[in-house]
């Protein structure tokens, strides 16, 4: 090797160390990375920049977009409500979200699972008070494990599959000869890689739950200490066509918000005081609750339980433009001394009062009859232009908008969900077979390929806009954009140490040290080495770079390429020991708050596995050698 192969893996180097030092950003430590590389003309200025507009990155890109509209308009909740459920036990909530996922991924690309699961675990750990640290490395992993059970589990597989089919039809007579093989089927290819994933998915979704306890410490605190926070009280009215009509309070989750408690039930004339989770809750029931602003914006996500106050309905704006927002009064207000029905808030202001916080007490009184008095924090629903226009006006100490609390469009849930549904389809059916046997019937000629990836999640995200299940601003927001520099970058170093011969070097040096060895421990250190190529160049890039490897290991041993091509496949489909290792990953990396640390304890045995499953079961399913 050079000293450009040599100067890149120094770069590698540099980068691994820098992230397992959690002291710098990992979007600032890969373009750090790439930006080493640039300076000394290792990567052009093209090249570079090539991998952020890679098509895996702009996809993930719409993907994170076409989550927020399931999002937004309930969608993703009503989808996974029954799946998550309330389990008891932190390792029961590991297992009610990662079987579904895995099983979810096996037949949808493991990027969009995560990306939609991600807001719905995120609003799942709240309420069962659990770190969320504790559940966004299993969703990871599971999505992992169930994408190496299929073709179309993860990108990477459809690579090798690709690289294979090719080789093959090269080498055809030859395999046919000396191994017996036959060009594989649909079948065959869409399920041969399960003969490793299935199993690691078995056996590794109970290590993760049993792992977790040990190598997955808390690193984002869960919202159990509510006794210094802000609580205001605020009334909710139960609507006519509401799901939770006729339900215990039990039933509708009212008792499973952290920092909430339901103080009474207004039910005409009467009051119900001391509520029990036995109360059935009928229509037009007011509900007086007392807690923290995240859980009153958690109140105002559930379908059919609005706001008690008549003026909040009366706001000149879109739905989509309407925000929760907190502004304290100051002693210059106009609002002083009057009551908040006296000082006609809503006209002035194009904003309406859910609930006013008075130094840590109730009001024991309608939100219209409140007087206000300096000092006073209120919780408005408003329009998204309340806090650029008074954010420095004399009536307002502070101002400031409620993070991710937005009126949620349940109107649009099917919408959402049927734009997902076209998502899945044109990304799963062979909808080119399925055009040409209609052009073979009908005696049409319409255009016989399947639509790009890329094409079908830009075309979902731009319904989701179009739809308006949620809307342009929102759709900017909700793009990571940490994480697409981290994989763009990532991806750019990937080429730099496929261009400088870096990633060849090591692996003529695995060849010269492993060639003696018998194929099963031959088998198992490739594995290995192919993890470590994840870490290194990602794990599409780590199984383009290692295929004509494991061809040559075969053929220098005469044996059957298959175990190692299988072998191949599910080593880059289940890369775990860092988060450069596979794109979901680097999704849930800041998110759960994680130390690079974090992911070699849990990744390590989950890799060890894949290996010992890998050189057990791909050579009882595909022989070194023909049976005589």
């Amino acid at each position: 090797m050079g000293f450009e192969a040599w100067y890149t893996i120094s770069v590698i180097i540099f980068i691994i160390a820098a992230l397992a030092s959690n002291r710098i950003g990992p979007d600032t430590v890969m373009l750090g990375g790439i930006t080493l590389l640039l300076v000394v003309g290792i990567l052009d200025p093209k090249s570079a920049a090539a991998g952020f507009a890679d098509p895996s990155v702009l996809m993930i890109a719409a993907l994170f977009v076409i989550a927020t509209g399931l999002s937004q308009t309930g969608a993703m909740t009503m989808i996974t409500s029954h799946v998550l459920g309330k389990p008891q036990t932190l390792s029961g909530a590991q297992f009610r979200m990662m079987v579904p996922v895995a099983a979810m991924s096996a037949v949808m690309n493991n990027t969009p699972i995560v990306a939609m699961y991600m807001p719905v675990v995120h609003d799942w750990a709240r309420k069962l008070r659990i770190s969320p640290s504790k559940l966004f490395i299993p969703l990871s992993f599971a999505s992992i494990f169930g994408g190496a059970c299929t073709l179309i589990g993860t990108s990477s597989n459809l690579a090798v599959n690709q690289l294979y089919l090719e080789y093959f039809q090269s080498n055809a007579q030859m395999l046919h000869d000396a191994f017996g093989i036959v060009e594989p089927s649909s079948a065959r290819q869409f399920w041969a890689v399960a003969i490793v994933g299935l199993p690691c998915a078995i056996i590794g979704i109970p290590m993760v739950v049993y792992l977790s306890r040990w190598f997955l410490p808390v690193r984002v605190a869960p919202d159990q200490d509510f006794t210094q926070a802000r609580q205001y009280a605020v009334e909710m009215l139960v609507e006519k066509a509401s799901p939770i009509v006729d339900k215990t309070i039990e039933q509708a989750d009212l008792r499973q918000l952290p920092g909430l408690y339901l103080v009474e039930i207004q039910r005409g004339d009467e009051v119900l005081p001391a509520v029990s989770p036995d109360v059935t809750l009928q229509a037009g029931d007011c509900l007086v609750f007392v807690g923290i602003v995240d859980s009153v914006v958690d109140l105002l996500k559930i379908r059919g339980l609005v706001p008690a106050t008549t003026q909040a309905s009366k706001i000149a704006a879109n739905r989509g433009q309407r925000r929760i927002v907190e502004a304290v009064v100051s002693h210059g207000s106009p609002l002083v001394r009057q009551t908040v029905r006296q000082s006609q808030f809503r006209t002035r202001y194009n904003a309406a009062i859910i609930a006013v916080h008075r130094a840590g007490h109730r009001i024991n009184k309608k939100i219209g009859d409140i007087v206000l008095k300096p000092g006073d924090t209120l919780l408005l629903m408003t329009h998204s232009g309340f806090v650029p226009a008074h954010r420095n006006s004399k009536d307002f100490y502070l101002v400031s908008t409620v993070d991710n609390a937005r009126e949620v469009h349940y109107e649009r849930a099917w919408v959402a969900i049927g734009i997902m549904a076209l998502l899945v389809i044109l990304l799963t059916m062979p909808l080119g077979l399925i055009v040409s046997k209609i052009n073979q019937i009908t005696g049409l000629s319409l255009p016989q390929r399947n639509m790009p990836p890329l094409a079908v999640g830009f075309l979902c995200a731009s319904l989701m806009v179009y739809t308006r299940c949620c809307t342009g601003t929102a759709a900017r927001n909700a793009i990571n954009w940490q994480v697409l520099l981290v994989i763009g970058a990532a991806l750019g170093i990937g080429r730099a140490m496929r261009d400088t011969g870096a990633a060849q070097g090591i692996a003529d040096a695995f060849l010269s040290v492993t060639g003696s060895l018998n194929p099963y421990t031959q088998l198992f250190v490739f594995s290995i080495m192919v993890n470590i190529f994840c870490q290194l160049v990602t794990n599409k890039g780590a199984a383009v770079l290692m295929f004509p490897i494991a061809i040559a290991i075969a053929h220098n041993q005469h044996l059957n390429p298959e175990p190692f091509v299988i072998t191949l496949m599910a080593t880059a489909a289940c890369s775990f020991m860092t988060p450069i290792g596979f794109p979901t990953n680097l999704m849930v990396y800041g998110p759960g708050g994680y130390r690079f640390s974090d992911y070699l304890r849990m990744g390590i045995p989950l890799t060890l596995l894949v290996a010992i499953i890998s050189t057990i079961a791909t050579p009882l399913a595909f022989p070194f050698v023909p049976t005589p």
